[in-house]
């Protein structure tokens, strides 16, 4: 290893949706990792970057990127193949937790409770109609449904429905992100997101985080805008229920083969059951993002937890 601390280079931005919630993230990385003295630096997923990294080797790449770009899987296994130590989960496990639907699918077969779905294609919605899908889907389903796009983050494209004639609307939204829509039947309750680390003895999970956005739907503006979700960590629910949702999480992140950090999105129903929404690889780490607040709750100095997470990168577990 050059020098007496690792060179770190950490990717953020890129052309996703999510550009500058990476770009924030990425700073609060490099901000934290500085502060221990660490050498790093930055970089862009541009057509530079691999010529770069493979030319000066760093000896950890963070991706602290959001969105297809960091979390498809695709870079990663660009990583991968060219012999670089990085941070976070392996191309095919990334591509695994980014596909919402097969994410479900997993997590189900593991035995964890995930909301009924269906995924619908853009080209199947065209071909068979409008109208003939929509009353497809509400034969085996309610109204309460919640209509995403079947991969991304940060909740864009994403739409709570309670009537039927939201449900149009809402598809052509999600389909404007992504090809594919999950239409998902509503679980109510307290929604929370889970984070997990891998630690010397296994997966584990911090506390969970309690989110209670104002406006009654944690979207994109609630997520990354300051005082537009009230946070509560440990989130205010019974303990066996926070166990459950600890395991859950552990559960989704062991079942795609996860790595080194991930966070689980979950709704808490009135009978104490969680409920697997979705997994993120990359977990935001701005100063609204859920993984850095759960880190606090859990008594965890940020510097020296992300640095952690950086060790673990090194020593190739």
């Amino acid at each position: 290893m050059a020098g007496t601390t690792p060179s770190v280079v950490v990717l953020s931005g890129g052309i996703s949706h999510e550009r500058d919630v990476s770009l924030r993230s990425g700073r609060r990385v490099v901000d934290a990792l500085a502060r221990l003295g660490w050498t790093v630096t930055t970089a862009e997923p541009d057509a530079r970057l691999l010529p770069a990294l493979l030319e000066h080797r760093p000896d950890v790449v963070w991706p602290a990127l959001h969105g297809a770009s960091g979390e498809d899987g695709s870079l990663r296994a660009l990583l991968d193949v060219s012999g670089l130590t990085y941070v976070g989960s392996r191309g095919t496990a990334a591509r695994l937790a980014w596909d919402k639907p097969t994410a479900k699918r997993l997590v189900a077969d593991a035995g964890g409770a995930t909301p009924a779905s269906v995924t619908l294609t853009r080209e199947v919605f065209r071909e068979i109609g409008a109208r003939s899908a929509i009353d497809t889907i509400l034969g085996s389903m309610s109204e309460q449904l919640v209509v995403k796009p079947a991969s991304g983050g940060s909740a864009q494209g994403v739409t709570v429905v309670d009537e039927a004639q939201q449900l149009p609307r809402a598809l052509m939204d999600a389909f404007t992100y992504a090809d594919e829509a999950l239409i998902e039947q509503r679980i109510t309750g307290t929604e929370v997101a889970v984070g997990v680390l891998d630690v010397d003895g296994g997966a584990e999970a911090l506390p969970a985080v309690e989110i209670v956005p104002r406006s009654g739907f944690y979207g994109f503006e609630e997520r990354y805008t300051a005082g537009a979700t009230r946070f509560y960590t440990p989130a205010r629910i019974a303990a066996e229920a926070a166990e459950a949702a600890g395991a859950l999480a552990v559960v989704a992140h062991r079942t795609m083969g996860l790595r080194h950090l991930s966070r689980a999105d979950l709704v808490i129903d009135a009978e104490g059951r969680p409920w697997f929404l979705e997994s993120n690889v990359m977990p935001g780490l701005t100063e609204t993002s859920l993984l850095p607040q759960a880190l606090v709750s859990a008594g965890r100095d940020l510097s020296s937890a992300y640095a952690e997470i950086t060790q673990r990168a090194l020593s190739g577990a």
